[in-house]
């Protein structure tokens, strides 16, 4: 069908190119946003309102002209012109283009009968036939009040064998408070005992890990992703006996809301699997040369890690980089022996709470006796709305909230001839080299000045008028002021002025809650 619907996009596109006429719904515009959007903007999805439909749309045009035009939408961390990467969330030019221009002529509809067929989304994962394993949390009532919370959740596997895994799919229970799901699997039973004794169950409580260095990652889901799969005749194995431990991400806000989020797992067939390995090879504890991970407070540092001379020639199939709240950017590259620059990814403008595993287009080798780079800066100042303490205070490396990481992943397995000619995802091969560059901010609540030391001005837009209750909570939880209670919020765009006179100095959450969603922002208050 995705095949159907770009080819329909490009007949399209070529229509209006040549004849100059405004753009319509039916044949230029529904294409692309199904292509691109409704994976998250469907009934039921983490979009909150659906894209299927021209009647849906209609009430959002605005906002999704002025998304698309700012790079909100679609969200994409990573840097296009420094390198691509499988299953990219990027409009090209002349699709952004098609949209704006459909927004500012009246958005019409065209022939409705003409548009593509509506896609179909399930509630119980997109991966065909019937899972191998499936694990499911226990129904989890969120906690979050001021500060996010990663939920620990470990299910035994049941696996009498080792087992390799050819698909991965997370399907949240409550697409409206899951932000992201981290799966990983321990056979040391250390994840186990922390659940058993924790008195904030069901789960544990933890920040940046799972509480054991020997977990091993099975998998990422982030919103709109999709499954992760490998190539046939790849897989990564699940040992034998080992627990399956699913970390949940809930936002601040999300308090009272509950959770079931399920995993997927769909298994390779075991004769002939060339195992994929995902390892932290490049890591601050062992690879950082202008080491170690110590950023004194007021501060921005950069520090650099290297993983020289790999033993045996590679074969890369993805990349995922990590740090904590003070992050400001990372890349990660390899340089060949002969000299060659190998560029996995760099993302420009770091967010802890919107990460991913990123998969190459096409498996890539890295020969033996290559070196692997990653490049990271942190700031340890005040005008990090994300910094952890207030004032500021020296962070050093560790798993906690308050440390950092300089952490790389890769997805590999050992080279064999033509690996380099397996393609993971084929829609990219053919997309113009020349993109704009976009990267991931999915800020729907603004508030100016920040950091504040009178009035603050915050700045919201609704598509449709909404009730809601806007609240300023400190780092314990405690609500300080009420700006708002299940009051009117107008449609459209609001700009409400608010006094945080008297305010002890520090950080502090402002969340809305309307029927809709729960919105948060950072604020930091200063004398």
């Amino acid at each position: 069908m995705v095949k159907k619907l770009l080819a329909i996009a490009a007949v399209a596109m070529s229509g209006f190119e040549a004849n100059g006429q405004t753009p319509v719904w039916s044949t230029d515009v529904a294409p692309i946003l199904y292509n691109h959007c409704t994976s998250c903007h469907h009934t039921g999805g983490i979009g909150h309102f659906s894209f299927i439909g021209y009647d849906s749309v209609l009430a959002y045009t605005g906002s999704i002209k002025a998304d698309i035009l700012s790079g909100k939408m679609p969200p994409w961390p990573p840097d296009p012109t420094y390198s691509r990467l499988a299953h990219q969330r990027l409009l090209s030019t002349a699709e952004i283009n098609t949209i704006v221009n459909w927004a500012n002529g009246g958005s019409p509809s065209g022939t409705l009968s003409l548009a593509p067929p509506n896609p179909v989304y399930s509630t119980h994962g997109v991966l065909p036939g019937t899972p191998d394993l499936k694990v499911k949390i226990p129904a989890y009532t969120s906690t979050a009040v001021g500060n996010d919370i990663y939920q620990c959740f470990v299910i035994p596997s049941g696996l009498l064998t080792d087992k390799y895994i050819q698909s991965f799919e997370a399907i949240p229970g409550n697409p409206r408070i899951v932000h992201h799901v981290l799966v990983y699997a321990d056979t040391t039973g250390r994840c186990a005992y922390l659940q058993a004794h924790t008195t904030s169950g069901p789960g544990y409580p933890d920040f940046g890990g799972v509480g054991t260095d020997s977990a091993t990652m099975l998998g990422v889901w982030v919103p709109g992703s999709d499954p992760m799969s490998y190539p046939a005749g790849f897989g990564l194995k699940i040992p034998h006996g080992a627990d399956i431990i699913v970390q949940v991400h809930y936002p601040a806000g999300s308090q009272g809301q509950v959770d079931s989020t399920e995993v997927n797992f769909h298994f390779a067939p075991t004769p002939g699997i060339r195992e994929v390995f995902m390892q932290p090879i490049l890591y601050h504890g062992f690879d950082m040369t202008d080491g170690p991970l110590v950023i004194p407070a007021n501060t921005i540092k950069t520090f650099h890690e290297a993983f020289p001379g790999v033993p045996f020639d590679m074969t890369v199939l993805g990349v995922f980089p990590h740090m904590h709240l003070i992050g400001q950017s990372i890349k990660t590259f390899a340089v060949h022996p002969a000299g060659d620059t190998d560029k996995f990814i760099r993302i420009n403008k770091w967010d802890f709470h919107w990460q991913g595993f990123y998969m190459l287009p096409k498996m890539r080798k890295v020969p033996v006796g290559s070196t692997l780079y990653s490049e990271a800066t942190y700031d340890n100042t005040a005008a990090n709305l994300n910094n952890p303490y207030s004032p500021p205070q020296t962070i050093t490396a560790g798993e906690n909230t308050t440390n950092e990481m300089m952490i790389t992943f890769f997805v590999y397995t050992f080279y064999q001839a033509g690996d380099e000619n397996i393609i993971i995802d084929s829609t990219l091969l053919s997309v113009p080299a020349s993109q704009l560059n976009y990267y991931h901010g999915q800020q729907l609540l603004g508030v100016y000045p920040n950091p504040a030391v009178n009035d603050i001005v915050v700045k919201c837009y609704f598509e449709e008028g909404d009730r809601g209750t806007m609240e300023l909570v400190d780092m314990q939880g405690k609500v300080v002021r009420r700006f708002m209670n299940n009051e009117l919020i107008n449609n459209g765009y609001s700009a409400l002025t608010y006094s945080v006179k008297g305010l002890a100095p520090g950080n502090y959450s402002l969340i809305l809650k309307t029927s809709e969603r729960v919105l948060s922002q950072k604020i930091v208050v200063v004398q």
